[in-house]
């Protein structure tokens, strides 16, 4: 009985740290230091170019493995983005600018304008289309976000996007 008790507690107290379920996301918006926001549709997506990203390995900030996307497609971040007007009064200001994507959870990333933009990470910054042959309508888990380059894969990998905002570093 008292193992069985024990088991039970471990149990509870397992579950209590385990990460929430964000739940679905059909949309997002783009708001802040942008002329207009807007919101993006998993149907926008769908005129975006494809890539093929392939199998990408999440891991922690360890390093440890912890899920393998396999069949991956989606479209650059920074395509999307191209089409926002940030408020910037010349280009020179840009590299003050940033983008802090939110996921329904409260999880939060961070890239900044040179990194999509002015460096090879902004090819490889993908929101995902496809999953294992399944089209974003049909994921369970959308909108999905990964920087597929990155060492610690986890750490930027947002599970149903809700909100990027456009932030300017003064």
């Amino acid at each position: 009985m008292k193992i069985r008790g024990l088991f039970l507690c471990a149990l509870i107290s397992f579950a209590g740290f385990s990460q929430k379920d964000p739940g679905r996301t059909t949309s997002f918006v783009i708001s802040g230091e942008v002329k207009s926001p807007v919101t993006i549709m998993l149907t926008d997506l769908t005129k975006y170019a494809e890539i093929t990203i392939g199998d990408v390995t999440i891991t922690n900030h360890l390093g440890e493995k912890k899920s393998e996307q396999k069949a991956l497609k989606g479209v650059l971040l920074k395509e999307v983005l191209q089409k926002i007007e940030i408020n910037a009064d010349s280009p020179k200001v840009l590299s003050e600018f940033y983008f802090q994507c939110k996921a329904a959870d409260g999880y939060l990333v961070v890239f900044s304008w040179n990194e999509l933009f002015n460096s090879p990470t902004g090819e490889s910054v993908f929101l995902i289309t496809s999953k294992n042959a399944i089209k974003i309508n049909d994921l369970d888990e959308s909108i999905l976000m990964v920087s597929s380059k990155d060492y610690k894969t986890g750490r930027r990998y947002v599970k149903a996007l809700t909100s990027i905002e456009v932030k300017r570093a003064r």
